[in-house]
């Protein structure tokens, strides 16, 4: 049956980008990737691209940016004084932080220089402005939704014995 919005579905997938290197793999969660199709959690592109698709089909795809992470905004780059940070605080290019904008919402950035006076951010995703590939293989249909598959935790749950990666979440916007 072919692939519509609602079902949840389970694949393997590399992504890559065009140079051949590979920035994820579901390989490297050690296990497929289940997700709800149309549900707007993973990357619009790769989204789209199992509609009307089939069990056992397996395909590639290219993205442009426009379909991922979007477009590189050079707008989304700032510097903060450094005096707003605490003396002792151990400051890194590479390393992420939280920006709080007027009306008091945090933002994710990732320090791009630390000097003297300033600290240069930007909070763009990182794969913002690139062109991603990826090669799926669509496993299962009609899979059972996850406890925390709509990004909200079910308050009843007790979280204590849970051993079996059942609250595990990978991290990634696929």
């Amino acid at each position: 049956m072919a692939i519509k919005k609602g079902d949840i579905i389970m694949v393997h997938y590399v992504g890559t980008f065009d140079d051949g290197s590979v920035f994820d793999s579901s390989e490297t969660l050690g296990r497929p990737f289940k997700f709800e199709v149309g549900a707007g959690h993973i990357i619009k592109g790769f989204d789209d691209s199992v509609l009307g698709k089939e069990v056992g089909d397996e395909y590639s795809i290219r993205l442009k940016p426009s379909e991922a992470y979007g477009e590189y905004q050079k707008d989304l780059l700032g510097k903060v004084p450094i005096s707003k940070f605490p003396k002792d605080a151990e400051l890194e290019p590479g390393m992420m932080l939280q920006i709080i904008d007027q009306h008091g919402n945090g933002h994710f950035a990732t320090i791009t220089e630390v000097t003297e006076l300033d600290v240069s951010y930007d909070m763009n995703h990182p794969m913002a402005g690139k062109t991603l590939n990826f090669q799926i293989n669509i496993l299962e249909t009609g899979c059972e939704p996850d406890f925390f598959s709509s990004g909200f935790e079910n308050e009843s749950h007790d979280h204590s014995d849970c051993g079996d990666g059942c609250c595990d979440d990978c991290g990634h916007n696929h």
